[in-house]
């Protein structure tokens, strides 16, 4: 039962970082109109279970009066309503409560803020997304912080094992950027998603260019061309082309099932999952899209 509806507002963002799921960065095409988001909200009306709706991107702060009145609409239908932001605003704690109190006026219930490294440095003390944080605090709107360090190893405590710390998963950027110098294992050891609801999704996001995305860049359709209540309801993890195999053996029986050359050793699933949905773009760009989440250009 679907109980959020995240709009990535914008691929556009102010960064580039190298651990992002969705190679966002300053070139990145696409926005959301007013339009596509009253479409988007009426239909999450129609399941009667959606309860949150998120604004996020690439950075949702660059279309910062469409994403007031996205919070707007979304609260004046009965949603909760939120925003993520890598706080690039923040500038001063007056500026922030400048950019912060639209948002208390317009009802948001949450803010996720970026605060790591990727974002703002290692030396820093009173980081933009602190700034915010005190800000929001003030202005009485509900915030937490997000931080995402580069990938470091530590060893586990029973049988010695390296274990990867940091929260930075590899899919997007990160595949290009991160992996390097990182433990792998054989790709039959790959056998499951474990970090996805493939089967009966409790969140979606939703792009400019109409994809329903499960995992980023793995598309459940196209809500331009089918509404997004139809692709829930008929939606059929087990026919999907991605989905299917994905369910029946992880990334492993993705690569059996379209005999990928990729039997090699990965750092993990989401690594595996990643490069083999890319090798698949061209065979299944309804269900793999779009081009520029895995790095390619958009034709």
């Amino acid at each position: 039962m679907l109980k959020g509806i995240h709009f990535l507002l914008t691929y556009a963002c102010n960064f580039e970082c190298d651990h992002c799921f969705l190679y966002c960065g300053p070139k990145s095409e696409g926005t959301f109109t007013l339009e596509q988001i009253r479409a988007v909200l009426d239909e999450a009306a129609k399941f009667g279970s959606v309860e949150w709706i998120y604004y996020e991107g690439g950075e949702p702060f660059l279309y910062y009066p469409l994403m007031v009145e996205g919070i707007k609409l979304a609260r004046a239908r009965g949603f909760k309503a939120g925003a993520v932001t890598n706080c690039y605003w923040a500038t001063a704690a007056e500026d922030a409560a400048l950019w912060l109190d639209p948002l208390r006026e317009a009802g948001a219930d949450d803010l996720s803020l970026s605060d790591d490294a990727y974002h703002h440095g290692e030396e820093e003390e009173e980081t933009p997304a602190r700034v915010a944080a005190a800000a929001a605090a003030e202005l009485g709107v509900p915030s937490g912080s997000i931080c995402i360090d580069e990938p470091t190893l530590e060893f586990g405590v029973e049988k010695g094992e390296p274990v990867i710390k940091g929260g930075a998963v590899l899919r997007g950027r990160a595949v290009e950027k991160l992996v390097e110098g990182l433990p792998t294992r054989p790709w039959e050891e790959f056998t499951e998603c474990p970090h996805e609801e493939l089967r009966e999704p409790k969140r979606v996001h939703v792009d400019p260019f109409g994809h329903v995305h499960l995992c980023q860049g793995l598309s459940m359709g196209n809500m331009w061309e089918r509404p997004l209540s139809r692709l829930v309801r008929e939606y059929n993890p087990d026919a999907h082309p991605i989905c299917g195999p994905l369910l029946r053996g992880g990334p492993a029986e993705l690569v059996r099932a379209y005999d990928l050359d990729l039997r090699g050793e990965y750092v993990d699933e989401c690594h595996l999952c990643f490069l083999a949905r890319k090798a698949l773009i061209d065979r299944f760009p309804e269900y793999l899209a779009p081009r520029q989440v895995y790095g390619l250009e958009n034709e």
